[in-house]
């Protein structure tokens, strides 16, 4: 048996229950094609980036970067700024997240009763994604602050070295039987830092990005989006772990294609995601029918969709934004029905 595949029955830090994240079957076809979701919301945080924030921290010790009692500083929309606070209390650093409106609420106050310290670079009630006044500002405060080690994800090959445990889980539990990897497009690190290593034992895998229309990784037009954790807004320099000899196709996905499918998968799987997941499991779907039988295609959900109460899952906060559709859904729950047939609940056994 692969301990690293397993949690361990008793930890003494939470970081100790990062990885052995689980699979889902969201699809099987008569073709036996399967789409699978690799849940990365059952990482504590219930986010994937913890895996990353960890390995930046490590990195920064190691190298003598980051010394005891040091303070950690970070531009993030929330899930990065997440993982960074739970390190930093287990390893007694003090951590300042720069943050902007634009993310998800409850994101921000779990940050903050994770104990760090919050410092906007917008006003209260700008929702504009301001990643790069985030990265100049984080970068900054660093330099001028003794002691300070700005972990600067989107540049931190640490980042995607932090992924690699996510493909060698899946190589392990799949036993290499993993035709296409499909995940969002952020900084990079959660595709191309699992993607990367993946090809090491599984060399034909074909990977596929997933960015908002409207973030400029894969090409203009830019415009706003309210995927939250993931794109390159315009202004924004593309994440250095955004490695385009690794990919085999990058695609864009609508808000309102993305948070339809979200919706809609709560609602028939009792499965919460995120946002940007949404998106992620939109482009799956809509591409399964179309590959060869036998294929085995991962999707990665870098969080769950708890964190997305007040957006996502709120109808008056999709509305306002001229988000919510109900033909979208209508179609994605029609794709879904397609795809994944309706089952009889198991049934419980029997008592002896």
């Amino acid at each position: 048996m692969d301990l690293s595949l397993h949690r361990p029955p008793v930890v003494r830090r939470v970081s100790e229950l990062i990885g052995a994240t689980p699979l889902f079957e969201l699809c099987r076809t008569e073709d036996d094609i399967r789409l699978l979701l690799k849940l990365e919301q059952f990482n504590p945080t219930g986010t994937a980036k913890i895996r990353m924030a960890r390995q930046m921290i490590l990195d920064a010790e190691e190298r003598g970067l980051l010394r005891p009692g040091g303070r950690i500083v970070e531009s993030t929309s929330g899930n990065t700024g997440l993982g960074l606070a739970v390190v930093a209390a287990e390893r007694g650093y003090t951590f300042t997240a720069v943050v902007d409106h634009h993310a998800a609420a409850d994101k921000l106050r779990a940050m903050k009763a994770l104990g760090a310290e919050l410092v906007y670079v917008a006003a209260e009630g700008d929702e504009e994604l301001a990643t790069a006044a985030r990265e100049e500002f984080a970068e900054k405060l660093a330099a001028e602050t003794p002691g300070a080690y700005f972990t600067e994800q989107h540049n931190n090959p640490a980042n995607g070295v932090g992924y690699h445990a996510v493909a060698r889980e899946l190589d392990a539990t799949l036993d290499g039987r993993v035709d296409v990897l499909i995940g969002a497009v952020g900084t990079g690190g959660g595709l191309f830092g699992t993607g990367g290593e993946l090809r090491r034992t599984v060399p034909e895998v074909r990977i596929v990005g997933v960015e908002p229309k409207g973030s400029i990784a894969f090409g203009p037009p830019a415009h706003d989006y309210y995927q939250s954790g993931t794109g390159t807004p315009e202004g924004a320099t593309i994440g250095a772990m955004v490695d385009y000899d690794l990919l085999d196709e990058g695609v864009k996905v609508g808000d309102v294609e993305a948070f339809a499918t979200a919706r809609v998968l709560a609602r028939r799987t009792g499965l919460l995601i995120g946002g940007s997941a949404g998106g992620v499991v939109y482009e799956a779907l809509t591409r399964l029918s179309a590959l060869p039988s036998g294929t085995t295609m991962v999707a990665l959900v870098n969080d769950g969709g708890e964190k997305y109460m007040d957006t996502v899952f709120d109808d008056d906060w999709m509305t306002a934004r001229d988000l919510l559709d109900a033909h979208v859904e209508g179609e994605v729950d029609e794709l879904l029905t397609k795809l994944r047939p309706t089952t009889a609940p198991d049934t419980p056994q029997e008592q002896h």
